[in-house]
């Protein structure tokens, strides 16, 4: 039987695979299991923050997002997934409001679903999808300025973020790199994360699109809060039940 308590890199190695298979641990179970003081675990989780292969949480440790891949390589994967989450968002929408639609592989998806006859003033910082949707003849579709990022495949500088300030919108659906309950929506990119902090601000429902991969991970920059999150639109099989108790209303997609 192994000693964990005199082995702190075999402890290590222990939490790192429950941190990959699991995405969350809590200390005080992680504890017990391993015979040893919730002191000792905070201390192994503090040296596995420190190599970047976790972020601390109250009480425990998320999986550390890693900067995510292109647009265009996001795109091709898990597409039958992003195709049933996008239909359930582009049902979730109102006729005759003002909608923001994020960047990001679900919400181009969502772009393929939105009725042409449904009147809507369509606003997103996302050049593909003001693409998908430049046909439309009903409603107004406005394209956000300024320089584009080529991971996010977004517009972002602060000429975006003061068009922003301009605009009320009825619905916001607003991209996830991480969601966690404790930790909040967070972001790869600061630039992005302060985008999306005005586009919450601005808006009077907020919704996320959230596939399976991005439930209990924490990306670099937080956003917000759960509490400021009305909706959120998952997949059949995404795990929501850390949610399934707080503020958010969550649809899942069939």
């Amino acid at each position: 039987m192994i000693d964990y308590d005199a082995l702190p890199d075999q402890r290590q190695a222990f939490i790192h695979q429950l941190l990959v298979r699991t995405g969350r641990v809590i200390g005080a179970d992680v504890a017990r299991q391993l015979g040893v003081s919730e002191h000792t675990i905070r201390r192994d989780l503090q040296e596995l923050a420190r190599q970047g292969l976790c972020k601390k949480v109250y009480g425990g440790a998320v999986s550390q997002l890693i900067a995510s891949s292109s647009l265009a390589s996001r795109i091709e994967q898990n597409v039958s997934e992003k195709s049933l989450v996008g239909r359930k968002c582009a049902e979730l929408l109102k006729p005759e409001s003002c909608v923001f639609i994020d960047s990001g592989s679900t919400y181009l998806a969502m772009a393929a679903f939105i009725p042409e006859d449904m009147e809507l003033t369509i606003v997103t910082n996302c050049p593909q999808i003001a693409a998908a949707l430049g046909a439309r003849t009903h409603g107004e579709l406005i394209l956000l300025g300024g320089k584009v990022n080529p991971k996010t495949g977004s517009t972002l500088s602060s000429d975006t973020v003061n068009q922003v300030r301009e605009m009320v919108f009825d619905q916001a659906f607003v991209g996830v790199c991480g969601l966690d309950l404790q930790a909040g929506l967070s972001a790869v990119y600061y630039e992005d994360a302060c985008f999306k902090k005005q586009v919450i601000a601005q808006s009077n429902e907020v919704i996320t699109a959230v596939t399976a991969e991005k439930i209990a991970q924490v990306a670099r920059y937080k956003v917000v809060s759960c509490e400021e999150i009305d909706v959120m639109v998952v997949s059949p099989d995404t795990p929501t039940a850390d949610f399934d108790h707080g503020n958010i209303r969550i649809e899942r997609a069939e």
